[in-house]
């Protein structure tokens, strides 16, 4: 593998290709990483990254004039985040032939304002059901997927189908009504057992975060249990594909965690009543003291 180096990208070919337009030829180093583009300082409208071995798209610098990426044959498996702040003029974006499993990995061009062209061929998430209506609903100003121009049909398609499913989601989720107002939180004030559960569920619905200490941690163990060639070929399989080995043993412990707070809010709940219970009972005994005490002082008065 060859490191993106500035000296690299000195020798490496550039020229006017035939739409006219600047191009930086990177292809077929076995690039792993992209880094140190800041070397082009902005000159090219085109940068060919195909045939290398990539596997996460980011590590650009700011350039403005980039207006075409094509990264064919490579190991993408993942898009960065707000990649829009370093190419803002993006167009088109040609990943064919590479790794990207699922409609979600595909979350991260929601960000391109300019994208027009793109292409997954020969992708696994290509398979994937309303993988076309699903690109069209995060990407609005797609033109041509896959070199199938978008028709209208489509784009009402993919409306009607995500705006439909995010309306079902937020009442799954108990999320309030258009036109009701939410309770408003007032500082100091305890939660009902109600309000915890619910706090107990939407933490539970988060994927829990794990932090890099404990993914090295996972791997090092991964590691020293592997006895055989085969799990040892496995384990570098996994990380490969971007899995992290005994990451499922950390996130069933963070859910056993979950459930025991759950536990013990059961067993808060009876304890609550109990007491509210006994608070009802005082104040209504010293109601009814306070309302003997007037009787007597009435008669007297009387008397």
């Amino acid at each position: 593998m060859v490191k993106l180096s500035a000296d690299l990208i000195e020798q490496s070919a550039q020229y006017t290709n035939p739409v006219r337009d600047r191009e930086l030829d990177l292809r077929g180093y076995k690039i792993p990483v992209i880094e140190n583009l800041g070397a082009t300082l902005d000159q090219f409208d085109t940068i060919d990254f195909s045939d290398n071995e990539i596997r996460k798209l980011d590590g650009f610098p700011l350039l403005k004039r980039l207006k075409c990426l094509l990264m064919s044959n490579n190991r993408i498996v993942r898009i960065g985040e707000n990649l829009d702040l370093s190419l803002p003029n993006l167009e088109m974006l040609v990943l064919t032939n590479n790794n990207i499993q699922e409609l979600s990995d595909l979350d991260n061009l929601t960000c391109f304002k300019n994208l027009k062209y793109i292409s997954l061929l020969r992708n696994p998430v290509t398979s994937q059901k309303n993988y076309r209506q699903y690109l069209i609903h995060k990407v609005s100003s797609l033109r041509v997927i896959d070199f199938q121009r978008v028709k209208q049909k489509e784009r009402f398609e993919a409306s009607k189908l995500y705006k439909t499913k995010k309306s079902a989601t937020q009442l799954a989720n108990g999320h309030a009504a258009p036109g009701k107002i939410k309770k408003t939180f007032v500082a100091g004030e305890k939660l009902s057992t109600a309000e915890k559960r619910n706090v107990a569920a939407a933490a539970a619905s988060v994927p829990s975060v794990v932090s890099a200490k404990e993914e090295i941690e996972a791997i090092k163990k991964a590691i020293a249990r592997a006895k055989t060639l085969q799990e040892v070929e496995r384990l570098n399989q996994m990380l490969r594909s971007g899995q992290i080995p005994g990451f499922d043993a950390i996130k069933q412990a963070k859910r056993i965690n979950n459930e025991e707070v759950e536990e013990e809010m059961d067993i808060e709940e009876p304890v609550q009543q109990e007491l509210e219970e006994q608070e009802m009972e005082g104040k209504e005994s010293l109601k009814e003291k306070r309302t003997g005490k007037t009787t007597t002082i009435s008669s007297r008065k009387g008397t």
